[in-house]
């Protein structure tokens, strides 16, 4: 692959120098996925900062949005917000703490399992996760503006059929 003069950037520079002291390399995977590394930590900052505007961390958000996803009640047991948001169970109990100590979400016992806990998001919660998810989307639109919406939805197809073949 090979990138107008105009246009290159860091991943460029990395795929030259592999070029000049081991050119037996084929380096095109390295061109996709240092940019996809590069965009996703690039945008996780930004993401990072639009939620922190709520008081929130992309962690808390992806807990509170999850919730919110599931449609009324909005209720899960832990275990299957840990599954969805792929943490262990301790990593989810201290997400959890911090956002039942903000009040917006709640833990109460399950009422068909004596052992077992349901979350369910506050009023709270869903006004600040509504609020967040628009600012969240605002920002992702406004980076994808540098594509038109013919190569947006071209990447979204690639990048949907690239992750498909690489995850079980």
């Amino acid at each position: 692959m090979s990138a107008n003069p105009q246009n290159k950037d860091a991943v460029d520079a990395i795929i030259e120098q592999w070029a000049a002291v081991r050119p037996d390399l084929d380096t095109a995977a390295m061109e996709v996925f240092g940019r996809v590394f590069r965009l996703s930590r690039a945008m996780g900052d930004r993401m990072e900062k639009a939620y922190a505007k709520f008081g929130i961390s992309r962690g808390e958000f992806d807990a509170l949005a999850t919730l919110r996803r599931s449609g009324e009640p909005y209720t899960l047991s832990p275990r299957q917000l840990s599954a969805t948001l792929m943490l262990t169970t301790g990593g989810m109990t201290g997400r959890l703490d911090k956002l039942e100590r903000a009040g917006l979400l709640r833990r109460s016992p399950d009422p068909h399992d004596r052992r077992g806990l349901q979350v369910t998001l506050t009023d709270e919660g869903h006004r600040l996760i509504d609020a967040a998810v628009g600012v969240g989307l605002a920002t992702q639109t406004a980076a994808l503006g540098a594509l038109n919406a013919e190569q947006a939805g071209q990447l979204a197809d690639l990048l949907r059929q690239l992750l498909s073949a690489t995850t079980d």
